[in-house]
C-alpha cells in the first residue's frame, strides 16, 4: 500500500497537470477605426452652457473601436451614416474586411449613446448583441423624441434601433456598469447626462495598460479639463458627476484617456490596421 508521501506527490502532480492545462488568458487588443472627420472647422460654441467658447471653431472627428477578447469581439460605437459629409473614406464593413473579419463575427455592439453620429451603421450587424444604456434605451421605447431632439428627427435618430426596437434583437441594457466579457477587461461605466444612458469604456489591455473611451462624455480636451457642459446635455449635475467619476478613474488606473472627437487623441492608439495590446 501506498504510503502517505507517495499520496501527497501524487496530488501534487495532478494539482501540476491541472494548472498547465488551464485555458491561457485572451488575446485583448484595441483598435481605431476612422469613421470620419467634420470637412470643415464647426462652430463649438454650443459645446458650453457657460459661454466658454464664443466663436470658435474646431473641426471634429468621429472614431469607432474594436476591441478583442478572444475569439469574441466588440464594437464600439458605429459613426455616421455612409454617404454624409462627416462620413469615413470607409464603411465600417470595409475597414473589418481589410481585418479579415465578417460582419457576424461582431459578438456585441456597444453604443455609447443614441446620436445619430454614433449609430449610423448600426443596422450593418443585425447578429450582434446590442449593448445600450437602460435610459438611453427608454428614451427609444418612449412615443416622442428625447429633450436633445426634435419632433422632427425621431424618425432619424431610431431607424439605426430598428432590427433591436422590432425585429427582437439580441439587446442587453445596463442601468449601471457592465462587465461585458465577465472577466473586468472590458467594462462599459455609467457616466449619465450627456445623454440619459450614456457609457463610457473602459478596455485593460495586457502591455498598454487601461484605456478609457470617452463616447460624449466631453467632445475635446479642452472641455473635458475644464469641466464644460453642451447646451444640448439631458442633466448639468449627472453629466458633472460622470466626469468627476471618469477623472477619478483615470487617476486611480493610471489611465490612457481617449477623447472620441478630438483629433488629438488620434495618436493615442496604433494607426489602423494595427491594434495596441
Amino acid at each position: 500500500m501506498p504510503g502517505k508521501r507517495t499520496w501527497v506527490l501524487a496530488a501534487a502532480a495532478l494539482a501540476s497537470a491541472a494548472l498547465g492545462a488551464a485555458a491561457p488568458p485572451p488575446t485583448i487588443s484595441l483598435t481605431r477605426l476612422a469613421c470620419g472627420d467634420d470637412p470643415a472647422p464647426e462652430d463649438v460654441s454650443t459645446f458650453s452652457d457657460s459661454f466658454a467658447y464664443p466663436h470658435t471653431q474646431l473641426r471634429l472627428t468621429y472614431s469607432c473601436y474594436l476591441i478583442r477578447h478572444g475569439d469574441e469581439y466588440l464594437l464600439w460605437d458605429t459613426g455616421n451614416p455612409p454617404g454624409q459629409p462627416e462620413s469615413g473614406k470607409a464603411s465600417l464593413l470595409e475597414l473589418l474586411r481589410a481585418l479579415r473579419l465578417r460582419p457576424e463575427q461582431i459578438t456585441y455592439v456597444g453604443i455609447s449613446h443614441y446620436h445619430t453620429d454614433h449609430t449610423g451603421q448600426l443596422k450593418d450587424f443585425p447578429a450582434a448583441t446590442l449593448l445600450i444604456g437602460a435610459g438611453d434605451w427608454r428614451a427609444l421605447q418612449g412615443a416622442g423624441a428625447p429633450a436633445d431632439f426634435s419632433a422632427a428627427d425621431a424618425q432619424l435618430w431610431r431607424a439605426p434601433f430598428v432590427h433591436w426596437l422590432r425585429e427582437g434583437g439580441r439587446l442587453k441594457t445596463p442601468e449601471g456598469d457592465l462587465d461585458v466579457f465577465g472577466d473586468a477587461t472590458v467594462v462599459m461605466l455609467a457616466t449619465p447626462g450627456h445623454t440619459p444612458g450614456h457609457h463610457s469604456l473602459l478596455v485593460r489591455l495586457p502591455r498598454t495598460g487601461a484605456v478609457l473611451l470617452s463616447g460624449d462624455l466631453a467632445h475635446f480636451a479642452a472641455s473635458y479639463d475644464h469641466d464644460q457642459v453642451p447646451l444640448w446635455n439631458t442633466s448639468r449635475s449627472e453629466t458633472l458627476a460622470s466626469l468627476d467619476r471618469f477623472k477619478q478613474i483615470a487617476h486611480n488606473l493610471q489611465a490612457r484617456v481617449i477623447l472620441q472627437h478630438d483629433p488629438g487623441d488620434i495618436d493615442k492608439l496604433p494607426p489602423f490596421p494595427q491594434a495596441a495590446e
